[in-house]
């Protein structure tokens, strides 16, 4: 069964910096590219970062210079750096990825940026 839970959100200052990771488990997670998304209340969810298998990265625009996505495909996990936070980013950020046609999210965790 396939499963994602992502930890690592908190409350923390305009400038700071947070670490999520996402750990996996379910599939073979070397094989599948894994994304980061957030949903602030009122707004859509977002499509923030995405790693391939291999390591290859994208961003939204937003985020670009800010945030960094790895994968450890021994630990299974994808993680996001988020360096220079602003009030913008404060979101739930839900881990997810795609096996066929079906689509898989974590429960999410809370990010909060506030002076």
């Amino acid at each position: 069964q396939v499963q994602l839970v992502e930890s690592g959100g908190g409350l923390v200052q305009p400038g700071g910096s947070l670490r999520l990771s996402c750990a996996t488990s379910g599939f073979t997670f070397s094989g599948y590219y894994m994304n980061w998304y957030r949903q602030a209340p009122g707004k859509e969810r977002e499509l923030v970062a995405s790693i391939t298998p291999v390591g290859g990265e994208s961003y939204v625009d937003s985020v670009k210079g800010r945030f960094t996505i790895s994968r450890d495909n021994v630990k299974n996990t994808v993680y996001l750096q988020m360096n220079s936070l602003e009030l913008e980013d404060t979101a739930v950020y839900y881990c997810n990825t795609r096996l066929s046609r079906n689509e898989y999210w974590g429960q999410g965790t809370q990010v909060t940026v506030s002076s």
